[in-house]
């Protein structure tokens, strides 16, 4: 605590000169198209150009496996019930604008307030769940400068990419130790490359989220390549082009002696009378690379990931999303899928369920959602969707946690949200989970709170 206050301290006596941003985003979709509270929000002026914010969130979550603590490891994996209630402050300074310099410092803390018991904390991914103790950490301090089209950010920050993501989907969104530039010069394109040092984030963090650690430590890769990695980073270039119709975006993350994503996706949208809708492809390539593509190492990454998406909306409220994709012949999904924060995949369930099947190896996937605007009756900025998703899995690669081969994993989710321009929002999504060879297991997440 007295590092933290110290370097709290010290980032706004330094940066006491610079202006108003929330949430970061380089990639051109954006914050979530599922209908989750994140949302950009603008602060309250404190004088002279100061801004303050802030988001008072609470929140249950809940995984249910039928295999209570102490674990079994020959029902789901060893994943054992899991629940807890928490909340997490987290407040923020922006600083006002002077001559193209402007800063933000975060400090956010997560707490179960001693109401949960540490038994049934293991998987709850709000606190350490070795170690389930309430935390506070510096989450952002990052110092930007804005010339013309050019930009350059360096620091701690929350930051929104395609495959490196801050998330949010849980109580504390992942944060990132890192320094970038882009450049938007070019009309209706932007491009951009930086390096991801470091991040924190329980969720998104095969490391202990809660401080920040290296990418390589933080990757779901073996230890002992880890070891070898050392304390490494991820570097990315970006090209996004985007304008009425198209959205072209081409990303490439190179983690050393860690792996390699190439990611690709092209987005049409158009709109007929009182229906609008977006037709997307997308490619996702992993490759190991360095260390750890020598011989000696123990995880091995060499897979592609191909999707293609139609969602649509109407005018009366009535809206849908479908996706499939199609997993590659190759290794690697548990060591990558969900790492670092990204989510972009067009077929998922409304809870992330990447673990619950033995491998996705050469498997497929198949979402189908319907949801509807339900300020169409008068609950305003309020969205109701229920989603199915089926995954078939290769039963030469996908093995129940007693051995048996699995054909295929069910995932129903429903979800309630609500985000009012005031500040207020809510999130309420309820997902049930059949795999072959497994008791079927259900996760709940009801999340809300006040942004300011």
């Amino acid at each position: 605590m007295q590092n933290i206050s110290k370097y709290l301290v010290g980032v706004l006596v330094a940066l006491s000169t610079t202006v108003l941003f929330g949430y970061d985003t380089l990639d051109s979709e954006g914050f979530s198209p599922d209908h989750t509270f994140e949302k950009a929000h603008q602060g309250v002026d404190i004088g002279s150009g100061w801004q303050f914010l802030g988001d008072l969130r609470a929140g249950w979550v809940q995984y249910d496996y039928q295999n209570p603590p102490p674990a079994d490891p020959n029902i789901n994996h060893g994943h054992t019930d899991s629940h807890g209630f928490y909340v997490m402050p987290k407040l923020s300074i922006l600083t006002p604008n002077y001559e193209g310099v402007r800063a933000k410092v975060t400090l956010a803390g997560a707490s179960g307030l001693g109401l949960n018991d540490p038994e049934y904390e293991t998987r709850n991914f709000v606190l350490n769940g070795s170690n389930p103790k309430s935390y506070l950490i510096l989450q952002e301090a990052f110092l930007s400068y804005k010339y013309d089209e050019n930009r350059l950010v360096i620091g701690r920050e929350e930051l929104t990419t395609p495959m490196i993501d801050a998330d949010d989907w849980y109580m504390l969104a992942n944060s990132f130790e890192l320094a970038y530039y882009q450049n938007t010069m070019v009309e209706d394109s932007s491009i951009a490359f930086g390096y991801f040092h470091q991040m924190a984030g329980v969720w998104d963090s095969a490391a202990d989220g809660t401080a920040f650690h290296s990418m390589s430590d933080t990757s779901y890769i073996s230890d002992f390549d880890k070891q070898r990695a050392g304390d490494s980073g991820v570097a990315f270039g970006s090209y996004n082009f985007k304008n009425e119709h198209h959205d072209v975006q081409v990303w490439d993350y190179y983690g050393f002696d860690l792996y390699n994503i190439l990611f690709l996706q092209y987005d049409y949208s158009n709109s007929v009378g009182g229906f609008s809708y977006d037709l997307g492809a997308q490619v996702i390539d992993f490759q190991e690379v360095g260390l750890l593509a020598t011989s000696s190492s123990q995880s091995k990454i060499d897979y592609s990931l191909f999707s293609l998406r139609f969602d649509g909306s109407f005018s009366n409220g009535l809206d849908f999303a479908t996706g499939v994709s199609k997993y590659t012949d190759g290794k690697g999904q548990t060591e990558t899928l969900g790492a670092w924060g990204g989510y972009p995949y067009f077929a998922n369930g409304m809870i992330f369920h990447f673990f619950e099947a033995g491998s996705l190896q050469n498997a497929t996937s198949y979402k189908a959602q319907i949801g509807y605007d339900l300020s169409k009756i008068g609950l305003s900025d309020s969205w109701i969707g229920y989603r199915h998703t089926y995954f078939d899995l290769d039963s030469r690669y996908s093995l129940s946690s007693q051995g048996q081969q699995q054909e295929r994993m069910l995932l129903n989710g429903i979800r309630l949200s609500y985000g009012a321009a005031g500040g207020a929002y809510f999130t309420g999504t309820y997902e049930h989970v059949d795999v072959t060879g497994e008791p079927n297991t259900f996760s709940l997440r009801l999340i809300g709170g006040y942004r300011f």
